[in-house]
């Protein structure tokens, strides 16, 4: 379960560009849950994101994971159990290094292994297994750089990469947004499928509606560094991306947008 307790977050303090994103923030993740988050520029998804990777602190609160307070742990020790995907489909992989050597990397990213004994024939076709079945040909280009990749083939291998060692919790942070409607399908259903099979705990932020309410079992929408709506389970299935618009333009409104 991961809990986000009374967290405070400012930015430039002191400075007369001081900003207050969140204040007494309180969100609850049970275990295994996929929930979708939603919101306008600047309302806090990328941050909270961000919060619970380590990747920024906050000034106030506790990051609790199945019960233990991580709150100053670094981030490089946060990475061991989470995984997460960029929007950028050029983060997340190394682009000199072969498909081979990222997966390798990646199976054993917990163990003190060199490249050249990282590199284990023993699992090439293992390897190969897990690419075959996502349709975009990357188990015929092991010995290919990731850099000569195209975005879509980056942004899965990726997420493959991201969940190939047990981990606690996936981090999606808008991963489909940079890629063609095509290949967003093909990432997201792979996504589900992963989440499914692996019983994997998911925060994902997309700005598609309809991906929110189609994929996960809860959806967040927030606003101002406050969450503003939470469905979960059949109160989600019921909502309707007309209604999700309706709230976000109303909002919007409410704010002289």
């Amino acid at each position: 379960m991961l809990e986000l307790s009374h967290i405070d977050k400012y930015y430039n303090p002191g400075s007369v560009n001081e900003m207050c994103l969140f204040q007494d923030f309180n969100l609850t993740i049970p275990d295994s849950q996929f929930v979708s988050v939603v919101g306008s520029n600047g309302s806090g998804k990328t941050s909270m994101l961000n919060l619970i990777c380590g990747s920024i602190s906050a000034d106030a609160g506790k990051v609790i994971v199945n019960g233990t307070d991580i709150t100053g742990q670094k981030e490089y020790m946060r990475h061991r159990k989470i995984g997460r995907v960029y929007q950028n489909p050029s983060a997340g992989t190394c682009p000199n290094m072969t498909v081979l050597e990222n997966m390798a990397v990646a199976d054993l990213k917990e163990k003190g292994y060199g490249l050249n004994r990282c590199v284990r024939k023993s699992r090439e076709n293992a390897y190969r297994e897990m690419l075959s079945g996502l349709g975009l040909g990357l188990e015929d280009k092991l010995e290919t750089k990731v850099g000569s990749l195209s975005g879509g083939q980056r942004q899965v291998l990726a997420l493959l990469m991201a969940t190939m060692t047990p981990i606690d919790f996936l981090i999606l942070d808008e991963h489909t947004a940079a890629l063609d409607p095509r290949t967003a399908e093909i990432v997201m259903k792979l996504t589900d499928q992963i989440v499914r099979e692996k019983k994997m705990t998911t925060v994902m932020v997309t700005h598609n509606l309809r991906y929110a309410l189609e994929y996960g079992d809860r959806i967040l929408m927030m606003h101002q560094g406050k969450i503003v709506l939470d469905k979960v389970g059949e109160e989600k299935n019921r909502l309707n991306t007309d209604e999700i618009m309706g709230i976000f333009n109303r909002i919007s409104v409410e704010c002289g947008n």
